[in-house]
C-alpha cells in the first residue's frame, strides 16, 4: 500500500470517527431533550390533576355550603325559641311553688325530678354551644376549600395576604399534620403580594407536607416564618424531622427524585412548586441538616414587574 493510500485510509477512518461521536453526541442532545419534554408533560400532567382537585374542591364546598347555610340560620332561630321557651318554664315553676299540696304538686315534682329537669336546663345550653362551634368549624373548613382552590377566580394575578393562604392550607392538610406535629406560627409584618394565589397555595401545601413526613415516631414541629427584604416577602416552612442526605440536596428539585418510599410520592411536589415560584420570578432555597431537620424558604417580589416595566438589560 503507498503512502498516498494509508493516508487516504487514515482520513477516511479519521472521518467516519469524527462522524459517530457527532452521532452520539447528536444522539445524547436528543436524550436530553426527550427527557425535558417528557419531564415538562408530567409537569402539566400534574398541574391538570391539581387544577381538577381544585375545581372539585370547590364544587364541593359549594353544595356543602347551602345545607350549611340554612342550618346555621335554623340553629340560631332554634336557640331563639329555646330561650323563649325556659322563660315559659321559669313561669310554669314559679306558678308550681303557688300551687296547694295534693297529688297534681306530688305529680310535678315527681316529673321534674324524673326527667332531670335543672340537669337539663345547665346540659341544653351547653350543647346549643358545642353545636354552634362544630357548625362554624364546618363552615370555615367550606371557606378555607373554597380559598385554596380558588376555582372561581380567574388565573389573573391578584394582590393577596399570603398569611391567609397559608392559614387556608393548614385547615386542609390538618389532618396529615394533626397526629404528628405541632404547628408554630411565627408571622411577620408583610404585605399583600401579586400573585396567583391557589398556585401559591399548592406550594404551602407541599412543602407542609414533606415536614410532617420528615417526622419520625416522635411528635415533632413545623414552624412557619414570615418576613420582609425591601421589595420582597419570605416564607419559611422548618421542621425538626430527619433532614435530607448533603448528597440529595441538589436533587431534591428534579423531577421524580424522592427519598419516600415506593408508593408515598411521586417526586413531583418539589419540581412543580420550584417551577410555580420561579413562574412568580421568586425562588426557593433548602438548608437541612440530617438528623436535625430541614427549612424551606420560598422568596417572592411584592409586585410582578410587567416586561414593558423592566429595566433595559435585566432578566427574570
Amino acid at each position: 500500500m503507498t503512502t498516498q493510500h494509508i493516508i487516504t485510509a487514515e482520513a477516511g477512518t479519521e472521518l467516519q470517527n469524527r462522524q459517530v461521536q457527532e452521532l452520539l453526541k447528536a444522539n445524547e442532545g436528543l436524550k436530553e431533550l426527550n427527557a425535558r419534554l417528557s419531564a415538562t408533560q408530567d409537569k402539566l400532567v400534574q398541574s391538570e390533576k391539581l387544577a381538577s382537585i381544585g375545581q372539585l374542591a370547590a364544587g364541593v364546598a359549594h353544595e356543602i355550603n347551602n345545607p350549611i347555610g340554612y342550618i346555621f340560620s335554623n340553629f340560631g332561630t332554634l336557640e331563639k325559641y329555646l330561650a323563649q321557651l325556659f322563660q315559659m318554664l321559669q313561669a310554669y315553676e314559679s306558678a308550681e311553688a303557688s300551687l296547694p299540696a295534693g297529688p297534681q304538686r306530688d305529680g310535678l315534682a315527681a316529673l321534674r325530678n324524673e326527667i332531670e329537669l335543672d340537669y337539663l336546663k345547665e346540659d341544653i345550653p351547653s350543647l346549643m354551644n358545642e353545636s354552634r362551634e362544630g357548625i362554624s368549624r364546618v363552615r370555615k373548613i367550606v371557606q378555607d376549600l373554597k380559598d385554596f382552590s380558588r376555582v372561581d377566580a380567574s388565573q389573573e394575578w391578584v394582590w393577596t395576604n399570603l398569611h391567609r393562604g397559608i392559614d387556608s392550607t393548614l385547615n386542609i392538610v390538618n389532618n396529615e399534620i394533626k397526629y404528628r406535629a405541632d404547628v408554630l406560627k411565627q408571622y411577620g409584618d408583610i404585605p399583600d403580594i401579586e400573585c396567583l394565589p391557589s398556585e401559591l397555595n399548592q406550594v404551602f401545601l407541599n412543602l407542609l407536607v414533606n415536614a410532617a413526613h420528615a417526622i419520625a415516631a416522635e411528635r415533632g414541629t413545623i414552624t412557619i416564618r414570615t418576613g420582609q427584604i425591601e421589595h420582597h416577602v419570605w416564607v419559611e416552612v422548618s421542621d425538626n424531622g430527619s433532614g435530607i442526605a448533603k448528597e440529595n440536596i441538589g436533587r431534591i428539585f428534579d423531577p421524580f427524585f424522592t427519598t419516600k418510599p415506593v408508593g408515598k410520592g411521586t417526586g413531583l411536589g418539589l419540581s412543580l412548586s420550584y417551577g410555580i415560584v420561579k413562574k412568580h420570578h421568586g425562588h426557593i432555597d433548602v438548608n437541612s441538616e440530617p438528623g436535625c431537620g430541614t427549612t424551606f424558604r420560598v422568596t417572592l417580589p411584592v409586585r410582578q414587574h410587567k416586561p414593558e416595566e423592566a429595566s433595559p438589560g435585566t432578566t427574570s
